[in-house]
């Protein structure tokens, strides 16, 4: 597998110092409610994820998990709750936070009309990332793009999509990143780059959801399990035996996943 060590050394600053070994809180959520009318998608969550932690949530379909990233990601508001992330209590404050953030999922977010760089250009400004033109060269050559480069993005496959989507999300050099089920529909290059993403740099913050158990348990040092909203099981990874967590699963969401 490719190294990617691109921004290696290469760190926001973070909100909290801290020099007595403990770990550096970047995510503290409380009594996150979310309702969509009638219908309650979140209730009650309590989280809290220390930096460079890898949170891998679990859950079946409609238990939650895509609005809980995009309430973090602030692209949603929560109905009730607090969430802080680096320090900073996102109410109010959407864009001094979202530098600091970035979404990779299974929507694109891209303009279909624009190239793969007028994409990655317009992104690249409006998060102000540093040494745009050489980063986006960067980005494009390790995930294999760069001849597509000029090319709109509507008349890609959606792997390539994706890897375009994937760049757009490091532009910035993100401290939190948040992936939604960033393996549907992935081509081979884009799925080793996720891989990549999640090896590569210890101290980025990372929650991503999945249905992918293998998957999930590879990479992440804490599993979640939610379920019609709320936090059910939590777990370190390294407490959990990975052939029974299939009975685990079921145990607390009621359900077989995917």
């Amino acid at each position: 597998m490719e190294s990617f060590t691109c921004y290696e050394g290469e760190r926001l600053v973070k909100a909290t110092s801290n020099t007595s070994g403990e770990e550096t809180l970047v995510i503290e959520v409380r009594g996150l409610v979310k309702s969509f009318g009638e219908r309650p998608a979140l209730r009650g969550i309590d989280l809290q994820v220390a930096q460079g932690e890898r949170v891998v949530v679990f859950g079946p379909n409609g238990a939650g998990k895509t609005t809980l990233v995009r309430i973090l990601s602030t692209l949603l508001k929560p109905s009730l709750g607090t969430i802080i992330l680096e320090g900073i209590d996102i109410r109010g404050k959407s864009p001094e936070i979202r530098s600091r953030l970035s979404l990779v999922s299974h929507q694109t977010f891209l303009y279909a009309d624009l190239t793969v760089y007028e994409n990655l250009k317009f992104y690249g400004r409006m998060y102000d990332a540093p040494d745009l033109e050489d980063r986006i060269q960067e980005l494009t050559d390790w995930l294999q793009i760069s001849s597509s480069l000029h090319d709109r993005v509507g008349t890609l496959s959606h792997g390539l999509q994706q890897r375009t989507t994937i760049a757009r999300a490091l532009l910035h050099r993100p401290s939190i990143l948040f992936l939604d089920e960033p393996e549907v529909g992935l081509d081979r290059r884009a799925s080793l780059a996720i891989k990549d993403i999640m090896e590569a740099d210890s101290e980025r913050t990372v929650i991503m959801t999945t249905h992918n158990l293998e998957l999930g348990l590879e990479f992440g040092n804490r599993i979640i399990l939610l379920d019609k909203g709320k936090i059910v099981y939590q777990e370190q990874r390294s407490r959990i035996d990975a052939s029974d967590f299939q009975r685990i699963y079921s145990q607390y969401t009621g359900t077989v996943s995917e």
